[in-house]
């Protein structure tokens, strides 16, 4: 088998492939030997099939078939041996379509219209500058997360007067001659639909008696009215009238205070022992779940800033089009700006390989495993759910993993993750403080 590579200009290239005989024959013998063992052609038992009916029915099409599969193990081993940068898979000639005789020829000649991906230096060193933006957590967002591990420390205590809130326990009689009657209700006013009807309890205190009306004040709800009232959902509608809670008990969830308590739960035990301290964690915790922003805003300025030095990368448009259009689900045509945006992509996809060659990015599984770590670990952190056993985070991930669309998107992270180390380490970045409102701003721009 003979190779011809020919470049028409800098973006194409036409392969030609010259293949005899002697190239297939063998392997052409061999399938058609196991076909005629399990043929199964009336008038004769297996086996035992005349060669030459199997070669006369079977032998054009077996020909055809072998000669494209050694093509194309051939073509792959001769691009990449030859370090051919193809972008895509080499495609047939359009010239040569049809001409080929399979049922007469012995020798073939094939041609194939190869896209070559462009020449460009996406290098970075350290005289290449960008900004990197560490984004500060508000005070407010501090507050936030703070009460909210105050609040997973809280307790239920019993109050005297309601708030809106809280929980109300009591008996509950339907006025009405052998009505429903409850000696233990628990209700909470605030889930009530109706405002007229929560409006009944603000500021009862224990032992008042407060008449509403559940159907009114639930809407007509019946799982809730139901649930209330200890009736069936069938039986909610004869039970429309109103009804009087005397009120026993009032308990109120009360958030704890910022004590060693908190800061261990928060944080683990003796980790930060006073509030400055505890604040300031709270801090750093929000600051590297910014740095995963503020690595992506770096990447998008680095794709902007190689852009821009590279310029608008060559490709053979026409041929391209012609991949996509092989590679497609189905007829519609390409549209002009989905092209040009596709285009756009390859260019920083090209440009990401480069970059992951000088910066020696190689990733397994065990990189793949910490990216879906550290995205099970963000979901949490954003419940405030800081200390998650490293186990059970694993799990967590691996469970992601499972999922085909999931681990390729994860696969996407860990190389970016490695490839943001390499230019973090290469280039010099100008950092500067900026707010959550800012730093949205500046992202803002970039889109």
């Amino acid at each position: 088998m003979e190779f011809t590579l020919t470049n028409l200009d800098a973006t194409s290239a036409r392969l030609v492939v010259n293949v005899v005989e002697a190239d297939y024959s063998a392997q052409v013998e061999k399938t058609l030997k196991n076909f005629r063992q399990k043929a199964n052609i009336p008038g004769f038992r297996p086996g035992m099939v005349p060669m030459g009916l199997v070669k006369k029915q079977y032998g054009t099409a077996v020909k055809a078939e072998e000669i494209n599969k050694i093509l194309q193990q051939k073509i792959f081993e001769y691009i990449k041996e030859n370090k051919v940068d193809m972008l895509g898979e080499p495609l047939p000639s359009e010239e040569q379509q049809g001409t080929l005789d399979f049922v007469n020829g012995k020798d073939f000649t094939f041609e194939f219209d190869l896209a070559l991906a462009p020449k460009f230096d996406a290098a970075l060193s350290a005289s290449d500058k960008l900004p990197y933006y560490r984004i500060q957590p508000t005070d407010e967002m501090i507050d936030g997360q703070a009460n909210s591990y105050a609040q997973r420390c809280g307790e239920y205590k019993q109050v005297e007067s309601y708030e809106n809130g809280d929980m109300l326990k009591g008996r509950l009689v339907e006025v009405t001659e052998n009505g429903v009657d409850i000696r233990d209700a628990v209700l909470m006013p605030s889930y009530m639909k109706n405002d007229e009807q929560k409006a009944l309890f603000a500021g009862v205190k224990v032992d008042d008696i407060v008449t509403f009306n559940p159907f009114t004040a639930y809407d007509g709800n019946e799982a809730e009215i139901s649930s209330l009232l200890k009736v069936e959902k069938a039986d909610v509608a004869a039970h429309n009238g109103d009804f009087t809670l005397t009120i026993s008990e009032i308990t109120r969830f009360v958030a704890s205070e910022l004590n060693q308590n908190v800061f261990d739960a928060a944080f683990g035990k003796d980790v930060v022992t006073n509030e400055a301290d505890f604040r300031a964690k709270i801090a750093e915790q929000f600051e590297a779940r910014f740095e995963v922003e503020s690595d992506y805003k770096l990447l998008m300025d680095v794709r902007s800033y190689l852009m821009n030095r590279i310029g608008k990368l060559e490709f053979p448009e026409a041929l391209l089009r012609r991949i996509m259009e092989a590679n497609r689900e189905n007829n519609d045509p390409i549209k002009e700006e989905d092209f040009q945006k596709s285009l756009d992509e390859l260019a920083w996809h090209l440009v990401k390989e480069q970059l992951a060659k000088q910066f020696e990015v190689k990733i397994d599984d065990n990189d793949v495993l910490a990216a879906a770590v550290a995205a099970t670990r963000d979901q949490f952190a954003q419940y405030g759910m800081a200390n998650i056993p490293d186990d059970l985070l694993e799990n967590y991930a691996r469970e992601m993993l499972k999922q085909d669309r999931t681990r390729e998107a994860l696969v996407s992270r860990a190389v970016d993750v490695k490839l943001i180390a390499g230019i973090k380490g290469a280039i010099t970045l100008e950092e500067e403080k900026v707010s959550v409102e800012d730093f949205n701003k500046k992202v803002s721009e970039n889109n």
